[in-house]
């Protein structure tokens, strides 16, 4: 499944990366005669409502979803782990106000909250980033938290802090590191949660604005010709269901590799 999982991810990133030079069209460029053309061999996924090349447009699509993916997932693990390292290790009443917000937060659904957010500071893709990491930090908090409140109990770590180490070098060099496997699935899984939430607010129209292509608003335009040009949904919809699919394969498997429960 690793194998299988890497393999989709990496054909998905490849495929993102060299989009320009794989497709010669402008995912903007509209042929209006041509529009709602069905796979032919000068247009392989065929052409959307305006004319535009469905297949340059999924290639740029991926730019912004794997764009999205990894700003998000390093937000939200960059201030996840900061603050569940701190509460674990603390304690007292640190901990538990980390926790009282964490339990706020996980009180109503991810997907809902940031609507809200983004639906306050108005759609874009800066925004959809933002609300997505104010709200993904808190399942890295929560594995952080797990793992530094067992490993702060370790002899090498008693041993650190009585020869007089500082909290951040505990932190950073003995307590950190026993959480990398979890947080490293965490991570995995949290990407293509992610590109699936960006997806949704986009298929909202709270995400990327047009003219730039999103998988989520392309599904959206295409409702309209669901059953005369099937394929302006069927493609987006497959692009965002393998990434996805890559993603949660590739986490599974990290969890069965580092041995890691539920």
């Amino acid at each position: 499944m690793k194998l299988v999982g890497a393999l989709i991810v990496g054909v998905v990133v490849a495929a993102a990366i060299a989009g320009p030079w794989l497709v010669p069209f402008d995912p903007a460029a509209q042929e209006l005669a041509l529009r709602l053309e069905g796979p032919s061999w000068l247009h392989w996924l065929g052409l959307d409502e305006l004319g535009r090349d469905i297949l340059a447009r999924v290639l740029t699509g991926a730019r912004v979803s794997l764009l999205v993916g990894l700003v998000v997932v390093s937000v939200s693990a960059s201030i996840g782990a900061a603050l569940g390292a701190i509460a674990g290790y603390y304690g007292g009443v640190i901990d538990e106000v980390v926790s009282r917000v964490m339990d706020v937060l996980l009180a109503f659904p991810g997907l809902l909250l940031a609507i809200a957010v983004v639906a306050v500071l108005g759609p874009s893709l800066a925004n959809v980033v933002l609300a997505l990491a104010l709200i993904g930090w808190v399942g890295y908090a929560r594995v952080v938290r797990a793992q530094v409140l067992q490993a702060r109990e370790f002899e090498y770590v008693a041993a650190a802090r009585a020869i007089g180490a500082d909290t951040p070098r505990i932190l950073i060099r003995h307590i950190l590191p026993a959480a990398f496997p979890a947080l490293s699935v965490q991570a995995t899984l949290g990407m293509g949660g992610a590109i699936l939430s960006e997806a949704a607010l986009s298929f909202l129209g709270l995400g990327v604005q047009p003219p730039t292509p999103s998988w989520g608003a392309m599904i959206n335009y295409g409702r309209a010709h669901v059953l005369d040009a099937p394929h302006l949904t069927v493609f987006p919809g497959l692009a965002i269901a393998a990434v996805v699919l890559g993603l949660n394969l590739l986490g599974d498997s990290l969890r069965a590799r580092f041995d890691l429960n539920d």
